[in-house]
């Protein structure tokens, strides 16, 4: 389809090592005068799903600065743009679970908040595990819990994982698996 939108300026208003800001003046689809704020992000979103053979996964418990708030997440973080999607997932695998895995299968890809962002998703299911020892970022304060996948689901369904790409990636191995 065409795109219906007109921009007519962009002004950044803000850059640092992972966002920046525009505002951008643009005539809307109705040929109205307008303006539309765009965060763009300068890396990508990466979720796993670990899964060993007796049904468990892992979960990340962490305090989100962004929302004020304690938020359990499956293992995620971020990649440059530029940067291979698998190899940022086994590296975020092993840095927040010590998790090395031997099969890997993106589940998908996903936009996060595409009313005012362009940041993209993916999300990972990891199998055939092998514990290790984890490396957290120096930045990062964790709390690992490994729980059956069924529960993780629960917690989704529950309303006590809010995180999006969380989410969407747990309710589509628990589609995928039957669950």
């Amino acid at each position: 389809m065409e795109n219906p939108w007109t921009t007519k300026s962009i002004k950044e208003v803000y850059d640092n090592p992972w966002i920046s800001v525009s505002h951008r003046e643009v005539i809307t689809p109705n040929q109205t005068e307008g303006i539309y704020g765009k965060v763009h992000f300068k890396n990508k979103a990466i979720g796993i799903i670990p899964l060993d053979q007796d049904g468990n996964t892992w979960l990340v418990g962490q305090y989100r600065y962004t929302i004020d708030a304690y938020s359990w997440e499956i293992p995620m973080g971020g990649g440059l743009i530029e940067n291979d999607i698998l190899d940022v997932a086994k590296r975020e695998l092993q840095e927040e679970t010590g998790l090395t895995a031997f099969k890997w299968t993106q589940l998908m890809k996903l936009h996060t908040s595409n009313s005012v962002t362009d940041e993209v998703g993916y999300v990972f299911l990891a199998e055939m595990l092998e514990e290790g020892e984890s490396n957290f970022d120096p930045t990062e304060k964790l709390v690992i819990r490994k729980l059956p996948l069924i529960k993780a689901i629960s917690m989704v369904m529950e309303g006590e994982i809010t995180d999006a790409i969380s989410i969407a990636g747990l309710l589509k191995v628990a589609k995928l698996l039957n669950i």
